[in-house]
């Protein structure tokens, strides 16, 4: 799924995906180029005026001619330094802008992909690409075109007018050319290559800088600083190391190119000392000649500049191109329908699942939840229980089999549409790091601050929210730190309460919480429950003696179902599970 309808990314050749960013913004490029322009034929004028008043004002006496010519330099290299002023900040600005449109590009595609995809890679190495990666994008998407072009400009203005003086000098200077263009050739691929580690190498220390970081209570909690102090200097000496090898590679590039520019005007000087001394050329052009090879050196150091924006510019846009040309695994059918007017009503048929490149997790699972039904899923730890609740929302897709909700298969309904209308409650409520009135309008993003108030009234939360220090404006910390945990469990509450769908999920959500104050918003869990389809995944059996029915879910399969009382009398899995808990307590 492409988050941008005119670009197929993988049909589409890389460069002109990459142009395709230049459109919203081209006004900004035509600008930056314009006046990369005029800064050329500024830098290109000067030597050829400056042999002008030399061979012509001077010997004549046109001394006031020559003043004017002067003014004239004067007002063109103010004239430069405002071209420049623009070129700096509006062709930076025009990069941002590109980096914004995909770094938005990116977001949205990231937002489209499956849970599968979150369970392989690590945040820190995503947020790497997002960030880094697009950062040298933008610094290739200004820099790149506007330094080739004014380098291919200056240089074929400055060869050719070098031609006008002395064709033979300009010979010998662009002979050195073929060289300087073959030697960037062979090190601007090792460079590539060195670059592309260097990538991966960074993306794994922002992924162990994320990972301790938010693990940091923990380490603290078990004495573990030191570990986690040598688990990052491990990741950090291998950064250095791709490092090394990148500016190895580099010196060996610059330090070619820097002989190649600093040869020529020793071949320049010497070239034309010999020409003076046949009579074939004079002074001022010997002069005016060494002022082009250095307006002929500084365009080939753009170059050089520009072939290490695009090492690391293309290898931080292949990055993108990977990112962007992974689809999600669970995408909408062409003819996908909308879920409108949903009752809950449940089907499993003969549903199956395991997750890729493991094996099987559910079997044969056939399950009707009849809508407006309290229905419990018990069992073992890594039994399927959670598994078999998040195939309901297609977190993850059915190997075999189907699910139906009022009689429609998931997989022709429209995944929005789908979770719309399914609320859920899980055992680890992310809180964002925001006020505790956006994050209860999390559940419905439109909704006005009375209806949230009326929401958390209803998950026996808003007493607590008014005696915070701000109220409902208290900011919660990263990932609700500030709460506690019957707190943040009855603000997750009162989002599904805001949300108000007819089916409603409760992934073991007290099961992190104690008995006191799992009996505290127990009441919470009953008010939302009633009305709505309610699927309760529940840890502590005497919570769900009251549900309509109970299966217990082990060994891939639906072991037995039916209401407590049924389940008791039958005295198999569900009377153990009981027993098994009474003589705990």
């Amino acid at each position: 799924m492409n988050t941008n309808p005119r670009i197929d990314y993988h049909k589409t050749h890389p460069l002109s995906i990459f142009f395709s960013f230049y459109q919203p913004h081209i006004h900004l490029f035509l600008l930056d180029m314009s006046c990369a322009f005029l800064i050329c034929l500024i830098d290109l004028s000067f030597p050829y005026l400056s042999r002008m008043a030399m061979n012509q004002l001077l010997p004549h006496s046109l001394y006031r001619s020559f003043f004017v010519l002067l003014i004239i330099f004067v007002a063109a290299y103010i004239g430069k330094g405002l071209l420049y002023y623009v070129v700096s900040y509006w062709g930076h600005l025009f990069g941002v802008r590109v980096e914004a449109d995909m770094r938005r590009s990116l977001f949205k595609h990231l937002e489209s992909l499956s849970f599968s995809f979150y369970d392989r890679n690590r945040t820190g190495v995503l947020m790497s690409r997002v960030t880094n990666d697009l950062f040298e994008i933008t610094e290739l998407a200004h820099h790149g075109p506007e330094d080739l072009f004014i380098s291919v400009i200056t240089l074929l203005g400055a060869f050719c007018i070098m031609c006008t003086i002395e064709w033979r000098l300009a010979v010998i200077v662009f002979a050195i050319v073929p060289f300087f263009i073959l030697f960037t050739v062979l090190q601007r691929r090792k460079m590539r290559r060195v670059n592309l580690v260097v990538k991966a190498e960074t993306a794994e220390v922002n992924a162990t800088i994320e990972s301790s970081i938010s693990g940091m209570r923990t380490a603290k909690a078990y004495n573990n600083e030191e570990s986690e102090i040598q688990k990052f200097n491990q990741v950090n000496a291998q950064f250095v190391r791709a490092k090394k090898r990148y500016y190895r590679v580099m010196a060996v590039f610059q330090g070619g190119m820097e002989f190649s520019t600093s040869i020529m005007p020793v071949l320049v000087i010497g070239a034309g000392g010999f020409f003076i001394m046949q009579g074939t050329m004079n002074f001022p052009d010997l002069v005016a000649f060494t002022l082009y090879i250095t307006t002929f050196i500084t365009p080939v150091k753009k170059l050089v500049n520009f072939v290490e924006q695009f090492l690391q510019g293309t290898a931080g846009f292949s990055r993108f191109l990977e990112l962007m040309r992974t689809e999600p695994e669970i995408q909408d059918s062409i003819d996908a329908e909308l879920l409108i007017n949903a009752k809950g009503n449940i089907v499993f048929n003969q549903v199956s699942f395991g997750y890729k490149g493991t094996s099987r997790v559910l079997r044969d699972i056939n399950l009707h939840i009849s809508a407006g039904e309290k229905f419990a899923i018990v069992g073992p730890s890594g039994g399927g229980k959670s598994t078999l609740c998040q195939l309901i929302p297609r977190f993850y897709d059915v190997t075999e089999g189907r699910i139906l909700i009022d009689g429609h298969d998931i997989r022709k309904l429209t995944q929005h549409s789908l979770r719309k209308n399914i609320g859920i409650v899980q055992q680890d409520v992310f809180l964002f790091a925001d006020s505790v009135m956006e994050n209860i309008r999390y559940g419905k993003p439109d909704a006005t601050d009375e209806e949230v108030i009326k929401a958390a009234m209803k998950a026996e939360i808003h007493d607590d929210i008014l005696l915070m220090p701000n109220g409902y404006h208290t900011f919660v910390g990263e990932r609700g730190v500030m709460l506690s945990g019957g707190q943040k469990q009855r603000i997750s509450i009162a989002r599904v309460f805001l949300k108000d769908p007819p089916i409603v999920i409760l992934d073991e959500a007290t099961s992190a919480l104690d008995s006191i104050t799992e009996a505290r918003i127990q009441s919470s869990f009953d008010a939302l429950c009633r009305g709505r389809t309610s699927i309760v995944i529940a840890h502590r059996l005497s919570t769900i003696r009251n549900a309509d029915r109970i299966a217990v879910v082990d060994q891939e399969q639906v072991l037995e179902q039916g209401s407590h009382q049924e389940l008791m009398a039958l005295e198999g899995e569900y009377a153990r599970l009981v027993f098994a808990q009474q003589q705990i307590s």
